[in-house]
């Protein structure tokens, strides 16, 4: 689970060091995405897969016109990036210009996901 709101910045490689208390719910892996509002969510790369199968399931084969687009907003735009060992990720130079991000950001727990 996410919560509290941190205040971080960007390095000049646009790098972002990820919250101390999230690195152990993110250990296997997480995935940085568009999210609404022009902001970027982070997921543990476990619950994407569960986002994905609830998607495929979700209708029939090939899924509504609304859940496509969806899936292409979602996944399209998705990276898994490998946080270092200070903790750190590269946050994806597309999206850093979809979500206005350049220097100070701010990171807020929503539950299943973190927002950028």
């Amino acid at each position: 689970m996410f919560f509290g709101t941190h205040v971080l910045r960007l390095d000049e490689k646009g790098r972002l060091a990820l919250p101390s208390r999230y690195r152990e719910e993110l250990s296997e892996g997480l995935v940085i995405t568009k999210g609404q509002e022009r902001c970027l969510f982070g997921y543990p790369v476990a619950y994407m897969s569960r986002i994905a199968e609830s998607l495929a399931h979700s209708s029939a084969p090939g899924g509504s016109r609304a859940v496509r687009e969806y899936e292409r907003f979602l996944f399209g735009s998705a990276d898994n990036p490998t946080p270092d060992k200070a903790g750190r990720v590269v946050v994806r130079q597309e999206l850093r210009d979809y979500a206005g991000l350049d220097r100070d950001c701010v990171v807020v727990g929503a539950n299943t996901r973190f927002e950028i």
